[in-house]
C-alpha cells in the first residue's frame, strides 16, 4: 500500500527556483514572487490539504495562503546555501502552519463514507475503500505524526530534511514515522479483514 503513496510524491529535488530568482523575490519583485509562488503552490496546498482533510476547503486555502505570506517576509533569512533546500523551507512554514490550525480546533472524526456504484467493477470499489480508510487513518493521527508522514511519504523529504523542517531530532522523526505507519498498516489491515 505504501507504494501507492510513494507512486503520488511530488519530486522536490528538481525545479527550485534559481538563486537569481530567489533574491528578485526577495526584494519584492513581482514577477519573481507570482514565479516563487506558481513554482511551490501545489505542493504547498497538497501538503495543507493532506493535514488538514477535515477542514473546509476554504480554511486550507487560507493556510496556504497564510504559508506564502509567511514565506514572503522571511525569504530575505532564507540561506540558500543552508542545509534546506528552498522546498523544503516552504513546506515546513506548511507543515507549521497547518499544525498550529490542528491545534487551535481537533477535528470532529471524520466519516467513512464509501461511494459504492454498480456500474464500477470490484477492483475500483476496493482502490475507493484503501484510498478512505488511508485519509481516515491520516486524519486520526496527531498533528505532529500527520506531518512527519506527510513529509516522507508524499513529500520525500529524507528523515534529517524532516528533523530540520519539524525542530526535532532524527531519532524523533524515526519514532513519529514509525508510529504514524504502524497506524496506517492496523487501519489498512481492518479495511483488509473487514
Amino acid at each position: 500500500m505504501l507504494s501507492m503513496l510513494r507512486a503520488t510524491r511530488s519530486n522536490t529535488s528538481r525545479d527550485e527556483l534559481d538563486e537569481l530568482m530567489l533574491r528578485r523575490a526577495a526584494a519584492g519583485d513581482a514577477t519573481a514572487c507570482r514565479l516563487l509562488v506558481e513554482r511551490y503552490q501545489h505542493r504547498v496546498f497538497a501538503l495543507v490539504s493532506r493535514m488538514l482533510a477535515s477542514r473546509p476547503h476554504a480554511t486550507i486555502e487560507d493556510i496556504a495562503q497564510d504559508t506564502f505570506l509567511q514565506v514572503f517576509k522571511q525569504l530575505a533569512a532564507f540561506d540558500p546555501d543552508g542545509p534546506a533546500r528552498l522546498s523544503t523551507w516552504i513546506l515546513t512554514i506548511a507543515a507549521r502552519r497547518s499544525i498550529d490550525e490542528l491545534r487551535r480546533q481537533r477535528p470532529a472524526p471524520i466519516a467513512e463514507i464509501v461511494r459504492e456504484s454498480p456500474n464500477r467493477a470490484d477492483d475500483a470499489a476496493r482502490s475507493r475503500e484503501i484510498v478512505t480508510a488511508i485519509e481516515a487513518a491520516l486524519a486520526e493521527l496527531s498533528p505532529e505524526l500527520r506531518a512527519a508522514f506527510l513529509l516522507r511519504e508524499y513529500h520525500d523529504l529524507e528523515y534529517a530534511e524532516i528533523a530540520r523542517a519539524l525542530a526535532i531530532d532524527l531519532g524523533t522523526v524515526k519514532s513519529r514515522l514509525s508510529r504514524a505507519r504502524a497506524a496506517l498498516r492496523e487501519r489498512l489491515a481492518e479495511v483488509h479483514h473487514g
